[in-house]
């Protein structure tokens, strides 16, 4: 399994970053995908998951900023972030796993918004 993230960096407060994961070694149409956040020295934070289904779950903190979506075809999930602000500044991980578990991790990548 290979999970790899792009799309992050640095954005104003207010602006908006999609990030992008590509998934392989495993059916991704079976699988449900999510994303993740972690601020150095803090603890992971669950963002948001999209089921086989298409259904999703928000976290509270981003929920009404933050859309993910799927592409079953090319192997991607996405999150669209809207709104962004200071305390969203993490490293995001795109996050499967066999029956909803979190058996597999991506890499991360970084997005920092700040003035």
């Amino acid at each position: 399994v290979q999970l790899v993230e792009s799309g992050g960096g640095l954005v104003q407060p207010g602006g908006s970053l999609r990030l992008s994961c590509t998934a392989s070694g495993f059916t991704f149409s079976n699988y449900a995908m999510g994303w993740a956040r972690q601020v150095p020295g803090k603890g992971r934070e669950w963002v948001s998951n999209i089921y086989s289904d298409g259904s999703t779950y928000y976290a509270d903190s981003v929920k009404g900023r933050v859309t993910i979506s799927r592409d079953n075809a090319k192997n991607t999930v996405y999150l669209q972030m809207n709104s962004l602000k200071p305390e969203d500044t993490a490293v995001y991980y795109c996050v499967t796993g066999p029956s909803g578990s979190q058996a597999y991790w991506g890499k991360g990548t970084l997005v920092t918004v700040s003035s």
